[in-house]
């Protein structure tokens, strides 16, 4: 171990947060660092791994709600605000026995969405970095709310912020353009911001040349190293020869299912569908989309959750038979990386845009809430390696668009071969920032250096 230096990781209890936050922890690990992954009692009991995770320990600390976690709270305001006043208290008692055991923490990455475990590791005079896990571009446009910068709610019809391209006022954040809708997460999301200064780094999961201006930006602010894409190595660099998934899932994929319909389809010819593991999509959504993938030229992969089965039209699974396969979840990377992938429909949750870019998939973009639209904003305008499939006065993306937007990516055409041409081109420049030497690869090396000095 470097100076047997020992890393506290404490990713917020959700899988988009696990996933990036588990990675970091891996490949500090692979240079020399103990790391501790700290999840929640509950999401201890909930996650299972196909295989054990050698480079790093797993801990737990309460939040309040250890026997069903976030839905046995009456609501997000109450199981934040427990999770809070808990969590920190716990979080303490944990750093403590550690120590007590001669297993001293000497330094805690905590998720921005826990503000709260800044203030307890500087109590215990322990160093802290705070993770973001969403983009340079969505953690400035939250810091100038933050700051009063950006006032809320947002008047005139465009915002210009410092390394951003203009952006309307709905590709901000819901929790911003919606103002009101939820105001516990609102404030978890901005309150990332209300102790930051005292952070000892600042690391972001991107890479500095996906968002080089506001990255440069942030830079002037604090000390900040961009450290991702947070990908399973060997689905870019390739170094860390176990490192082959996410290793804790909260849902179970079917992966042979999958696997085995995709390799009897052509190079390019299957449309994926997913829109993550949070978000609801209406009965009437889910028609349009079914009624244009139907309509397409295109196989399709659809994740649809069990929840949602109950919303596809009748008869939809028997009708489709030939051309589709519908699963509950999905080994998302696995199913990105195949051949015969052409095309990702996704909600551009952060990380499923990381996924996209990283393995040189094109996206039809269809943003449900939180930084989706902004996500979705940076995919069609400022990297070029999709489209938006933009909605009605309802709010519903129609069969039509539905089929039109998949249809340009996939059959190609000058924008969809333009849009396949950047795909390539951002998958290169991932591999290429988390390599030897790479801008990320750099600073998760200056980084250690100086978390062990």
């Amino acid at each position: 171990m470097a100076n047997g230096t020992h890393i506290l990781v404490l990713p917020f209890p959700g899988q988009g947060h696990i996933n990036p936050m588990l990675q970091f922890a891996s490949r500090l690990a692979s240079k020399g660092l103990k790391t501790t992954l700290v999840t929640t009692v509950f999401i201890s009991k909930s996650i299972y791994s196909d295989h054990p995770i050698a480079s790093t320990s797993f801990r737990t600390i309460s939040d309040g709600f250890d026997e069903g976690g976030f839905a046995q709270a009456k609501s997000p305001d109450i199981y934040l605000s427990t999770f809070k006043s808990v969590g920190s208290q716990s979080l303490g008692s944990l750093i403590k026995e550690l120590g007590d055991s001669g297993i001293p923490v000497h330094a805690v990455i905590y998720d921005g969405f826990m503000a709260w475990a800044l203030d307890v590791a500087k109590q215990l005079g322990i160093r802290a970095a705070v993770f973001l896990t969403q983009s340079c571009a969505v953690n400035s446009i939250h810091y100038h709310v933050s700051r009063g910068l950006l006032k809320v709610p947002v008047e005139g019809s465009s915002v210009w912020l410092p390394g951003l391209p203009e952006l309307k006022v709905w590709e901000l954040p819901s929790l911003i353009y919606h103002h009101g809708s939820y105001p516990a997460w609102f404030d978890t999301i901005v309150n990332q911001f209300s102790n930051i200064d005292e952070a000892d780094w600042v690391l972001v999961n991107t890479f500095y040349e996906l968002e080089k201006e506001v990255v440069d930006w942030m830079s002037k602010i604090w000390k900040l190293g961009t450290i991702g894409p947070t990908i399973p190595s060997m689905y870019l660099d390739k170094r860390l020869k176990h490192n082959k998934d996410y290793g804790l899932q909260l849902l179970h994929p079917n992966t042979g299912a999958c696997m085995r319909w995709l390799n009897t389809k052509p190079n390019g010819s299957v449309v994926y569908v997913s829109f993550g593991s949070l978000a609801e999509v209406g009965v009437e959504q889910m028609a349009e989309i079914a009624w244009g993938l139907i309509g397409t030229n295109a196989y399709f992969l659809w994740v649809v959750r069990e929840p949602e089965e109950p919303r596809l039209p009748d008869n939809f699974k028997h009708m489709t038979r030939e051309k589709g396969l519908i699963v509950r979840w999905c080994p998302q990377l696995e199913v990105l990386k195949h051949g015969s992938v052409g095309c990702f429909v996704s909600h551009c949750g952060y990380n499923s845009v990381l996924e996209a870019l990283g393995l040189g998939v094109p996206m039809v973009a269809m943003p449900q809430w939180a930084d989706q639209a902004t996500n979705a904003k940076h995919v069609e305008d400022v990297w070029g390696v999709g489209v938006r499939a933009l909605v009605d006065e309802k709010g519903i993306v129609r069969r039509e668009t539905v089929k039109q937007c998949i249809n340009e990516v996939i059959m190609g055409g000058e924008r969809g071969n333009e849009i396949k041409k950047n795909s390539i081109k951002w998958k290169n420049l991932a591999i290429k920032a988390a390599d030897h030497g790479g801008s990320s690869d750099k600073n998760i090396d200056e980084f250690v250096a100086k978390i062990t000095s």
